[in-house]
């Protein structure tokens, strides 16, 4: 076959090309909604009311032995946002945080590093809502605490005007924190 007669060829069956390759996307398409199906039946859409954004209102933690002190000081900052597909990002900062002597994170002392990752909790990932038990199921992808990556922490929460509280699991001591949020939209 020559050139002429295979462009020939092509422009003669352009239609049956057209349609040859509309199919395969088609099918390619089918199937890779076949594939995801399953992740995406699992995904769970927030309730409504936790959607939003949340400021920080109290981060404590209980004592074994029932005191309760401040985890990130008496006033730590923070946010919690969620969306209606259940994407969420959690942060929370001391507010007792000290800036490094030196001005130069790659020079901090030991302690200015225990002190600075100590002093904040951040992570975000995938949240599911378990309506009938009350419970936010965070599946956690990245942290600052590389430990949590990769896990999925159940806590039981309390919604009540336009405040979210839950308790976090306990930790090696048995220590609770427990975490209030507010609603800002």
């Amino acid at each position: 076959m020559t050139l002429r007669s295979f462009t020939g060829f092509l422009t003669m069956n352009k239609r049956a090309f057209f349609w040859i390759g509309c199919t395969a996307a088609m099918v390619s398409l089918a199937s890779l909604m076949l594939a995801t199906a399953p992740a995406h039946a699992e995904m769970n859409t927030v309730d409504l009311p936790l959607v939003g954004t949340w400021t920080l209102v109290s981060a404590d933690v209980q004592h074994t032995d029932g005191t309760r002190t401040h985890d990130y000081g008496p006033m730590p900052r923070g946010m919690l946002f969620i969306d209606a597909q259940g994407h969420y990002s959690l942060q929370i900062f001391n507010s007792e945080r000290k800036p490094f002597a030196s001005g130069d994170r790659d020079t901090a002392t030991p302690d200015e590093y225990r002190a600075a990752a100590l002093g904040l909790s951040s992570h975000f990932g995938m949240l599911s809502d378990d309506r009938s038990r009350k419970a936010l199921t965070f599946h956690i992808h990245k942290a600052s605490y590389p430990n949590w990556e990769g896990t999925e922490q159940v806590r039981i929460y309390e919604l009540k005007d336009g405040e979210l509280s839950y308790r976090v699991p306990a930790r090696a001591n048995g220590d609770v924190p427990i975490s209030v949020w507010r609603h800002l939209n």
